[in-house]
């Protein structure tokens, strides 16, 4: 028995000392992305791996020099299609889910069984096909580059239902028998019944419905022509070009700390909604 005790001991301090190694692994690239958007020295070589002066003007210069690269004007761009592509694919998703778990229609299987084969495809594989399509609508042009994207990261959200279904078809159905039995339409189950209990599904399909716009760097890089179109992606991407990344690469540094905040307020704000549990339901 002394000796098992000490057995476990030892396979937990090697497990700890492992997980601590990996866990520094992880955290040394975002500590030095971090420093180095206040590196004094905007250049990418330096002698020290951390910088050794610091300054704010990495950030001040990102906002007011502007005539370069504009990267305010970028990063609103990311903003606006994100929240349109994140509310527009929630939606979708919801609904498929719902209509895929709860109604009984010809075609159903086939129909889940097409989505499920055209999912294992890489969407990498539809990029060309996508911008001729845009161009013969004419939607690559300037003026509709931003639809253009909006249109493309919400068109194929609905497909990714798999996951909102799965989660649907562990709500009992007796609540939606219940719910009508007492006189509620479908749309009223669907909005006080499944709704409800569905808060952490919802919670995840908005974080992935914000982080694929807003990471995206391909079909940002295929769409986008001109820089006032660009994304925040394509716009971290010139900064690492060799005509700029002498004097912003420092800047690029800065752009990634600021593309991280909003992912983090998300994060923040919506982690609560993960403890939600049936108790959110209500019937009326």
């Amino acid at each position: 028995m002394h000796d098992q005790r000490k057995r476990r001991i030892a396979g937990d301090i090697v497990a700890h000392v492992f997980l601590a190694i990996l866990a520094i692994i992880w955290i040394i690239p975002i500590v030095w992305v971090f420093l180095e958007s206040f590196n004094k020295n905007p250049a990418p070589y330096q002698n020290t791996f951390f910088p050794t002066e610091y300054t704010f003007d990495n950030f001040v210069k990102l906002f007011t020099e502007r005539n370069v690269l504009d990267f305010p004007r970028m990063f609103l761009n990311t903003l606006i299609i994100a929240i349109f592509v994140c509310l527009i694919s929630l939606f979708f998703v919801l609904s498929v889910a719902y209509c895929m778990s709860r109604l009984r229609f010809r075609g159903r299987k086939g129909f889940m069984n097409v989505v499920l084969i055209l999912g294992m495809f890489p969407g990498i594989m539809s990029v060309v096909a996508i911008y001729f399509i845009l161009k013969a609508i004419d939607l690559t042009s300037d003026g509709f580059t931003i639809l253009a994207l909006i249109l493309v990261y919400s068109a194929g959200s609905g497909v990714n239902f798999y996951v909102m279904k799965g989660f649907m078809d562990t709500i009992p159905k007796s609540l939606d028998e219940a719910a009508m039995l007492d006189g509620c339409t479908r749309l009223q189950v669907f909005t006080k019944i499944i709704l409800p209990v569905c808060r952490p599904m919802i919670v995840y399909q908005t974080i992935t419905g914000f982080l694929t716009p807003w990471l995206d760097f391909v079909m940002a890089k295929v769409i986008c022509r001109t820089q006032t179109n660009y994304t925040a992606s394509l716009g971290l991407y010139q900064m690492l070009q060799k005509e700029y990344i002498q004097s912003w690469f420092a800047r690029f540094a800065a752009g990634a700390v600021i593309i991280s905040i909003p992912i983090a307020i998300l994060f923040i704000v919506t982690q609560r909604f993960y403890q939600e549990s049936m108790a959110g339901s209500v019937k009326g």
